[in-house]
């Protein structure tokens, strides 16, 4: 009898031991907030603590898109162009979301005054686009040009760095964006008899570009 017993009690125990090794119950599914009633593919990217590193450049992909938008709204103030207006709009929403990965990853960060910049190289760049924004409207289109340039080598350069599947997700889109606006500057100074010759990017990687239509992004 007391042989019979143990071998119950054993049974059970495994029966049990099964189960929460396959994560079959209640608590463990809970515990990874998994839900599997659309798809049975299971992404458990948001749970994965990002790198020192990625949050190192997502701090400065947040700033390079408040260049991006501070900029276009002095230009704008300047020279009252739709590319200008209808741009600054689009940087804000970069900002968006690159706000939205540092919040999902609990990383800290502060949004300076319009302007203002906490990196000494974007400081300067904003300086810069100041100064040389007032003296014409081919300036300041190219202004627009530099900084969409710009924007895509960095943005190139990060997805690089990265194996964080949804950091590279955002930077995609946001570069799919800076494309569109390159593509947009490029038609304003085409129109004035101007051109512009990259600075950060490839002459092929610029060539291909402006020489395609504007893109659907994310």
């Amino acid at each position: 009898m007391k042989t019979t017993m143990k071998k119950v009690i054993y049974f059970f125990v495994m029966i049990s031991f099964v189960i929460v090794a396959n994560g079959c119950s209640e608590d463990s599914e809970d515990a990874f907030d998994i839900d599997l009633s659309q798809d049975d593919t299971i992404d458990l990217q948001d749970n994965i603590t990002i790198s020192q590193k990625d949050a190192d450049a997502l701090l400065f992909i947040l700033e390079e898109e408040k260049l991006a938008r501070d900029t276009y709204e002095f230009l704008d103030k300047t020279w009252g162009l739709n590319q200008f207006a209808n741009i600054k709009k689009s940087e804000q929403t970069h900002i968006d979301a690159i706000e939205n990965l540092l919040k999902q990853n609990e990383i800290s960060y502060t949004i300076l005054p319009e302007g203002v910049f906490s990196n000494d190289e974007l400081q300067a760049h904003y300086n810069t686009f100041k100064v040389d924004g007032v003296k014409s409207v081919i300036d300041a289109l190219k202004i627009g040009a530099t900084i969409e340039d710009l924007d895509i080598k960095d943005l190139e350069d990060f997805v690089l760095e990265t194996e964080n599947a949804q950091i590279i997700n955002v930077y995609q889109s946001l570069q799919c964006g800076s494309r569109n606006h390159l593509r947009s500057f490029m038609n304003g100074l085409d129109k004035n008899g101007c051109t512009y010759t990259p600075q950060f990017i490839t002459q092929d990687e610029f060539n291909s570009i402006v020489n395609s239509s504007n893109e659907q992004c994310n």
